[in-house]
């Protein structure tokens, strides 16, 4: 009864971190090893094997604007909290691949083995690797929807100079890591201010509304006074939306950037568009969090 533990996502420019927490009890799995070894069609069967006969596991994700935030040493203990917590199965060892206790500090601390090559040694802990790359892979074969041109779907976040093209092309995104050494040089070099970063977002968040039924109106209306990010409507609602753009698993941290004084301002900002655009529709102020991977909406009062 081993938790293995193993991270995949460390070294990436953009995309997020993910932790694989593993328990395979007496299970045999053939052909488990690290899971950079495999091909992508060779990790994919086995990852299916290993959610369905598994004793128990976990995937921790930290995303972007979280490693921006508290930087990647203490991402890979957060990250590994997360998917500890996720396994519910009893064990009585913890094996982590490489030389940092990710757990140190908390009670299952002093449980952890750390063993370099584990993900080569120990089955638990290559089933760990294999299904946070897999996870993770898959999660960066997405965004080459959301993000066309960026070749997410071939260097999966990776500084590859194909990468470093697209950037020069086209910018940054919401997934790119911009407290990164090359993201943080790219940003100094050509001054890229948040404003950019939101803008971004904002085409995001229409895409989003428009696949959801709405029509885009207008988009950063504003007068001397007030603005609002984008206005949308279908047949029976007027929305007035307030993007923000964060790379958070949880929607909440997005929904905490509304304040009193900002739910006055669209308030205002909404009241002031409807003085010239008189509708008969329901009204409604909304709130749409561009996170990397999908946007959420919350309608406000």
């Amino acid at each position: 009864m081993i938790l293995g533990i193993d991270e995949v996502g460390r070294g990436p420019w953009a995309g997020p971190l993910v932790v694989g927490a593993v328990v395979l009890g007496d299970l045999e799995i053939e052909g488990l090893t690290d899971s950079k070894k495999l091909t992508a069609k060779r990790r994919e069967v086995l990852d299916g094997e290993i959610r369905k006969k598994a004793l128990g596991f976990g995937l921790g994700w930290v995303y972007s604007d979280e490693l921006d935030n508290i930087g990647l040493s203490d991402g890979l203990k957060l990250a590994t909290k997360r998917a500890v917590e996720q396994v519910k199965v009893p064990y009585h060892e913890i094996i982590i691949d490489g030389t940092t206790n990710f757990l140190n500090n908390t009670a299952k601390g002093d449980y952890v083995t750390l063993m370099k090559k584990a993900d080569l040694l120990v089955p638990s802990v290559s089933a760990a690797s294999i299904i946070a790359k897999v996870a993770r892979d898959s999660y960066m074969h997405e965004q080459e929807v959301k993000y066309p041109g960026y070749g997410f779907a071939s260097h999966v976040g990776y500084g590859t100079a194909k990468h470093r093209q697209a950037i020069e092309q086209y910018g940054l995104t919401p997934l790119h890591r911009r407290s990164f050494a090359p993201i943080a040089n790219y940003i100094e070099s050509k001054n890229v201010t948040s404003k950019d970063i939101g803008n971004v977002g904002e085409l995001i968040a229409q895409s989003f509304l428009e696949s959801n039924g709405y029509r885009v109106v207008a988009s950063q209306w504003r007068t001397r006074w007030c603005e609002i990010d984008i206005v949308a409507e279908n047949n029976n609602e007027i929305l007035f939306v307030e993007v923000k753009t964060r790379n958070s698993s949880k929607f909440g941290s997005a929904l905490d950037a509304i304040t009193d004084k900002k739910r006055r301002q669209m308030h205002l900002a909404a009241n002031m568009y409807l003085v010239n655009n008189k509708t008969n529709k329901n009204v409604q102020l909304a709130v749409v969090a561009i996170d990397g991977r999908v946007g959420r909406m919350l309608k406000i009062e």
